[in-house]
């Protein structure tokens, strides 16, 4: 019978204490990495060739099933960055990034409507690392949302969407589809301002859709408007539905690409354009271990040390005020990679322009293979589909300026003003203006004797400037204007400005001009901090 530690012992008196503990850490190492030793793994890191017959490279992908997922060789043509960007590779490291952010998250949120925001602030203010956990998240969502429509774009205009790969294009638009909602779900949750209004705008385009449109608004929002309900079947969307969806995707996706077609090469690689020695190169086989997984992990490094430096300098995930249903907040606008759709509905029918023509435009996007069959992949031979791309995306860059508040949509112009330089959601001019620096008196921007000195003066020039600006458009009736701001001691550490706009007006039924004025009253603290967050905004 076999005792155990005997056989550790044995080895111990026959071949001293160095070898065994060497041996025993070589033999941890092996079952630890699916067959490399200790010596194998220093030669991986080197970059040197393998250290044993057979390749034990080979046999760790045999064994390892994250390797096994991957092919022993590539092409090199197909891992150059120019060619591919990297960005399918990024896409899915933000998906990665994301689920593990957000599940630390989820442990400090609760889908309800009474609880919702101060888990918020909680997670804001209490939670170890809990800002930038959040911050970390909502930066990913945004790059991932743009990793992916990147990505598209690439397939498109190199035309890797052609024969063998048109399922895997189909596959691909669906990752599209799920990455808009998964990021769009995820901004009701914080419930504030922005969170429900944003969600309200975009639930109301599916209240359009024909026949079904009212039953589909009642599936998402829980009632006819976005409550408790609503909450909860965005929260287990977000968590839960999508995730698993982009996960089966995923993997579709990633099947096709590795197992049967593999990354494209560049169509001139692929269609015998370039020279032979190009060609050549293109085409020889490298390792997956270890070129390409040390390349993965210096970008995925890079990925990650660009989004932690540009949340400590100037990113910050806004929390606007808590979702008040009563209130809408000026200039609302849905999220930014849907303000293209925000875009359309200024021109019509929200039937016409926010439902049918989206949906056409995403079955063309599912169609293209197969609207496009010509074999070639070579831009001279794609004049056509390349000048559709190009006009499409300056179509949608022009939609999402047209879904901004800069267009179609005008306020009166003191409200304008006022929103200028202190917003209802956000910091605002006034407000990044250190506390010290707020003399107290009343300073007049038609006058500049009357500015002080440092950022006041600065802000109160600008409101010159703004005002001028809204003095010339045509047809306003706002003639005259200027802005005043009375700056008072309130209480200890704390001062009350008063902001208000004076012009002249011409009554809607003729006659002379009269005097009318526009004011707005805020607070300022002394350890507000908002000037702290000025390059954060």
């Amino acid at each position: 019978m076999d005792i155990p530690g005997m056989g550790f012992l044995h080895n111990l008196t026959q071949k001293g204490i160095k070898q065994t503990i060497t041996d025993k850490i070589d033999e941890t190492t092996r079952a630890v990495l699916a067959g490399i030793g200790v010596k194998e793994a220093r030669a991986l890191l080197r970059g040197e060739p393998p250290t044993e017959k057979p390749n034990p490279r080979y046999r760790a992908q045999v064994k390892s099933f994250v390797l096994h997922l991957r092919p022993k060789f590539y092409q090199e043509g197909s891992t150059w960055f120019t060619h591919t960007f990297r960005l399918g590779f990024f896409s899915t490291l933000l998906f990665i990034i994301e689920t593990i952010t957000g599940l630390i998250l989820m442990v400090y949120y609760t889908p309800a409507p009474t609880v919702a925001y101060y888990d918020m602030l909680n997670i804001l203010s209490n939670v170890n690392f809990g800002k930038f956990l959040r911050d970390m998240h909502r930066l990913g969502a945004e790059l991932m949302v743009i990793a992916v429509t990147l990505h598209m774009i690439r397939v498109y205009f190199t035309g890797a969407y052609k024969h063998p790969r048109q399922f895997t294009w189909l596959t691909g638009v669906v990752l599209l589809l799920v990455t808009l909602f998964l990021s769009f779900s995820g901004y009701l949750l914080p419930w504030d301002q922005l969170a429900l209004w944003a969600v309200t705008i975009g639930t109301s385009m599916a209240e359009a859709a024909p026949l079904v449109g009212y039953q589909v608004n009642l599936i998402l929002r829980g009632s006819q408007d976005i409550g408790a309900g609503g909450l909860l079947r965005f929260y287990l969307l977000h968590v839960f539905l999508l995730p698993l969806v982009a996960i089966v995707f995923i993997s579709i996706h990633y099947y096709k690409v590795s197992r049967e077609h593999s990354i494209s090469l560049p169509a001139v690689i692929e269609e015998g354009e370039a020279p032979p020695e190009k060609i050549a190169a293109a085409k020889r086989k490298i390792d997956l271990l270890p070129d390409l997984v040390t390349s993965e992990i210096m970008w995925a490094a890079v990925l990650i040390a660009g989004m932690v430096v540009y949340i400590a300098l100037a990113y910050s995930a806004a929390l606007e005020h808590h979702a008040d249903p009563l209130k809408t907040p000026l200039h609302t606008t849905a999220p930014w990679y849907f303000l293209w759709l925000q875009g359309m509905l200024k021109l019509g029918d929200k039937t016409l322009w926010g439902v049918i023509i989206p949906t056409i435009i995403f079955l063309i996007l599912f169609a293209v293979p197969y609207i496009d069959p010509g074999p070639s992949r070579l831009a001279k031979n794609r004049k056509v589909g390349i000048t559709v791309g190009i006009l499409t995306i300056i179509f949608i860059v022009v939609l999402t300026y047209m879904g901004t508040g800069l267009w179609g949509v005008a306020a009166p112009p003191p409200v304008e003003l006022v929103q200028e330089f202190v917003p209802e959601e956000g910091v605002g001019e006034v407000r990044e203006i250190s506390y010290d620096e707020l003399f107290v008196g009343t300073y007049k921007a038609s006058d500049p004797t009357t500015y002080p000195s440092g950022k006041l003066g600065q802000v109160m020039a600008e409101m010159r400037e703004a005002v001028d600006r809204e003095s010339e458009r045509p047809n306003n009736n706002f003639d005259n204007g200027d802005i005043t701001m009375a700056i008072e001691d309130w209480q200890t550490d704390l001062k009350k400005l008063t902001i208000t706009v004076s012009w002249e007006e011409i009554p809607e039924g003729g006659g002379e001009k009269q005097a009318r004025t526009f004011e707005k009253v805020l607070f300022m603290h002394r350890h507000s901090g908002y000037d702290l967050l000025e390059s954060k905004f």
